[in-house]
């Protein structure tokens, strides 16, 4: 088994697809075909079923996951750490919260490939309830997450910072104009939410309950973009992190609303495993974000 089998493998395992898979990875349909039936000659046993039009992992191929993945890993991991070249290049997997990508990462991004032009930094974005085990199992090599302190064992926090949550509406509606905002003049008022799975929606109807507020949910999207554009259009108050509106706000789009009730705490945060080395490149990589604002 060699590392372009693993990341077929993965790739495969992600997609439940044979086409998607060579469409994302390069690959003719039949390379892929070719690769994942060496590797079951290999290891004598099946990776994957045709159930009617579905694909789906065996057994087996539940258990070769982490091997795969771990693989990957070590290889990144020589690359950075081995390679003779004075110029460091191999892959870092991170993972973000897609909050940072408005205006922090993407500029942290561009001075990290004028440093270090051979690196590849990969993006994924993240859950904050399935990042840790996709660091535990080296899936990933550095989480950069927007959420409530979060206290894992297997897992180093290498970095926090406070944050802000915050509400915003378009300069013209009505609860734009009042002073010192409370749950209780949030009563009726259209709310623009993050998804299901979101912890800040979870704060914010926590503290709803606890102030015996019924919020009136006018719209739920995992996009902050969207949210905006809503807020924006006067179709509802919009409650996402402080950094994700900071454009809109400073040209006039949005008002960020005076909130005087309670607080929403939540911190940036930077995460590896605990066992995990930091090399020089990846080092340079978290101070960069770090420094960002």
């Amino acid at each position: 088994m060699n590392n372009t089998q693993s990341e077929t493998f993965l790739k495969l395992v992600e997609t439940k697809s044979f086409t998607t898979t060579a469409n994302m990875l390069g690959y003719a349909q039949s390379t892929v075909t070719t690769q994942i039936k060496q590797l079951e000659e290999e290891l004598g046993c099946l990776l994957f079923e045709r159930l009617g039009k579905r694909l789906v992992v065996t057994a087996e191929g539940e258990k070769l996951i982490a091997y795969a993945q771990q693989m990957l890993k070590l290889q990144r991991e020589i690359l950075l750490e081995v390679s003779a070249s004075k110029t460091p290049s191999g892959i870092i997997k991170l993972g973000v919260s897609e909050s940072f990508c408005y205006n922090r990462l993407p500029e942290s991004l561009v001075e990290y490939k004028k440093a270090y032009p051979k690196m590849d930094i990969q993006l994924q974005f993240i859950e904050h309830d399935t990042f840790p085990g996709l660091l535990k199992s080296g899936a990933l090599d550095l989480v950069y997450t927007l959420n409530p302190i979060m206290e894992t064992p297997e897992l180093s926090l290498i970095h926090k910072e406070k944050e802000t949550l915050a509400f915003f509406a378009s300069p013209d509606h009505p609860i734009a104009k009042k002073k010192r905002v409370k749950e209780k003049d949030l009563e009726g008022i259209p709310l623009l939410l993050t998804s299901h799975n979101c912890s800040f929606r979870h704060m914010l109807l926590q503290d709803f309950m606890d102030h015996q507020v019924t919020p009136k949910i006018e719209m739920e999207t995992s996009s902050k973009e969207v949210l905006k554009q809503f807020a924006i259009n006067g179709l509802g108050v919009a409650f996402m992190p402080s950094m994700v509106a900071a454009e809109e706000v400073r040209s006039g789009a949005l008002k960020k609303i005076d909130w005087a009730g309670d607080d929403f705490p939540i911190y940036s945060q930077i995460f590896i495993h605990k066992d995990k080395h930091l090399n020089p490149a990846m080092n340079d990589l978290i101070k960069l974000m770090i420094d960002a604002k």
